[in-house]
């Protein structure tokens, strides 16, 4: 029991740590990697459209600008009009979809415990078998774009997936938005190889 006792808080932490993780991959333009390092003012792309109402309306893009500018304005770059010549236009995308994931548990390791004769560490003990369930829940992705504005072409993308809370607070959904622009934002521009 002692052992259980000592392993439980840090492998708890660690599932708390793995449930609140945000996956982030980029992908650019090669070619485009010394243009990008030369950026420093920008504008934004018009408001993106879509079905899902729950991601394309105007206090969910308000949000998300709101986040992208204090980010980007922390790093020196600058926003200006669209009509001002800006170095780059940014623009954002995002979607709600189901996703499943496959949880294993394994009694052996702490639960259930049912007494000396079920336990697995005294001799005679039962083994038990690992148990795998499926669990269903909402995944959103963020997607921030960022476009040449003379050629109009997509020189570099960053794309955040997270699980969402259904029950986040209007501050925890808000924390959450700015924890994954910071962590799509910190790859731009990319470094050159």
């Amino acid at each position: 029991m002692r052992l259980l006792t000592r392993i439980a808080p840090p492998l708890l932490a660690l599932a708390v740590a793995a449930c609140s993780s945000i996956d982030v991959n980029t992908n650019y333009d090669p070619t485009a990697t010394q243009k990008l390092e030369g950026y420093r003012t920008y504008a934004w792309l018009p408001q993106p459209t879509g079905k899902d109402d729950r991601v394309y309306n105007p206090i969910v893009g308000a949000r998300v600008e709101q986040s992208v500018d204090r980010y980007l304005q922390s790093r020196g770059y600058q926003k200006v009009e669209s009509t001002a010549n800006p170095d780059f236009l940014i623009g954002w995308h995002g979607a709600i979809h189901n996703a499943l994931k496959a949880e294993t548990v394994d009694a052996y390791y702490g639960y259930p415990w049912g007494g000396p004769f079920t336990d697995p560490f005294f001799a005679g003990g039962a083994v038990t078998m690992p148990e795998t369930e499926l669990r269903e829940y909402e995944e959103g992705s963020l997607i921030l774009d960022i476009v040449d504005p003379q050629s109009r072409q997509l020189v570099w993308r960053g794309t955040a997936q997270a699980e969402l809370d259904e029950n986040a607070s209007a501050e925890k959904q808000q924390r959450r938005l700015d924890e994954s622009v910071k962590e799509v934002l910190e790859r731009f521009p990319p470094k050159a190889k």
